[in-house]
């Protein structure tokens, strides 16, 4: 059956996310033992404890549907920021909101305006509605543009998706950029802040997002459980809006999108300040060692506002992260965004921090 005659044609020009390789895979390939991958920023100090416990309490429910409302977690978000309940929409990860908001507003011929590079899913939800990217450079300090991004909009321009702190670069806009932004920015437009690492944010003028959401509708906060809470394999995240936005959002809404495990380990984690705290503290630590690492060989490494770091060597991004493989170390390389020099690498383990330096050390060296 020629199937290409029956899908919608733009689906066939979406490039399909490339996830990183599994430490598995890598293994195999190599016949390898103890691989170690800080390629995709997850938790490298695993789940809460209390998000564990809690998944395991829950085991004996799995044959009921979840609460689709997910009303413990949504007052206890809504308490933890102040907003009423009806603000939030909860998605199968943070992804899933994106795509909740593209299949809700957007349609062929519509734009999307965003930095580039920036997150790889931007292009992928926006070319599944048949609309158009408009990726805007990314400034010399490898920041968002905001001022360029503002002149970006057309008519044509249904939604703007800002992500800070953004993906791959770890770096962040401040308050007062934004303020400009939003002085800047027509109100009959979607906003969408992409918050999923703000958690980690060191900054000490990063914007607060919440707090225009009522001066301005319209505009998303979009978090998730996966990082900073180690629930990546869960797959839960929400946004923050105005109420009107969550209704809409939840009427293209799946019910019972999120998991039953995926809703009582959120719920715990909330209450894990220990995990949190020493999450937090692991990764300054460890932002601190590799970065002054790779500056002694060399390297240029950006500062961070998330739970990686964006490194450029001498050598083509590629060639790095096949270098590092043959010493079972993953990292991720960026070919095609501009990056092409660079590697992302996640801050991992104190172990997995001195593995990823003694293989950069040995594969690349000095110099590069």
């Amino acid at each position: 059956m020629a199937l290409e005659k029956l899908v919608r044609p733009h689906i066939l020009e979406i490039q399909p996310y490339q996830p990183g390789k599994p430490v598995e895979e890598l293994e195999r390939e190599l016949g390898i033992e103890g691989a170690i991958k800080i390629a995709s920023n997850e938790n490298p100090h695993g789940p809460s404890p209390l998000a564990v416990a809690a998944m395991r309490e829950a085991l004996e429910d799995m044959h009921r549907y979840p609460d689709g409302a997910a009303f413990a977690l949504r007052e206890k978000l809504a308490s933890r920021y102040g907003v009423d309940g009806e603000q939030l929409v909860f998605g199968c990860g943070a992804d899933e909101v994106l795509e909740l908001l593209a299949k809700s507003f957007l349609a062929p011929g519509d734009e999307v305006v965003y930095a580039r590079p920036s997150f790889a899913m931007y292009p992928v939800v926006v070319k599944g509605m048949g609309a158009s990217s408009v990726q805007i450079p990314l400034d010399e300090d490898l920041c968002h543009d905001l001022e360029a991004m503002a002149k970006a909009v057309t008519d044509r321009t249904k939604m703007v998706i800002l992500c800070n702190p953004n993906n791959p670069t770890g770096t962040s806009f401040g308050a007062r950029a934004f303020e400009s932004f939003l002085d800047a920015l027509s109100d009959d437009l979607i906003l969408v802040v992409d918050e999923v690492y703000w958690d980690f944010a060191r900054s000490d003028d990063f914007p607060d997002t919440l707090a225009c959401l009522a001066r301005r509708p319209g505009t998303i906060s979009v978090r998730s459980f996966s990082k900073l809470y180690g629930l990546a394999g869960l797959r839960i995240g929400y946004g923050i809006c105005d109420p009107e936005l969550a209704d809409i959002l939840n009427r293209a809404r799946h019910p019972f999108n999120v998991s039953r495990l995926a809703e009582v380990a959120a719920l715990a984690a909330l209450d894990d300040t220990e995990h949190v705290e020493r999450t937090l503290r692991r990764n300054r630590e460890g932002a601190e060692r590799i970065t002054a690492a790779f500056e002694a060989l060399g390297m240029r490494v950006w500062p961070t506002d998330t739970n990686f770091l964006l490194v450029r060597t001498a050598r083509p991004g590629p060639e790095v992260y096949d270098a590092l493989l043959r010493e079972g170390v993953i990292v991720r390389p960026l070919p095609g965004s501009g990056l092409e020099n660079c590697v992302r690498v996640t801050i991992g383990t104190p172990d997995e921090n001195e593995r990823l330096i003694a293989a950069m050390t040995k594969r690349i060296g000095a110099g590069s």
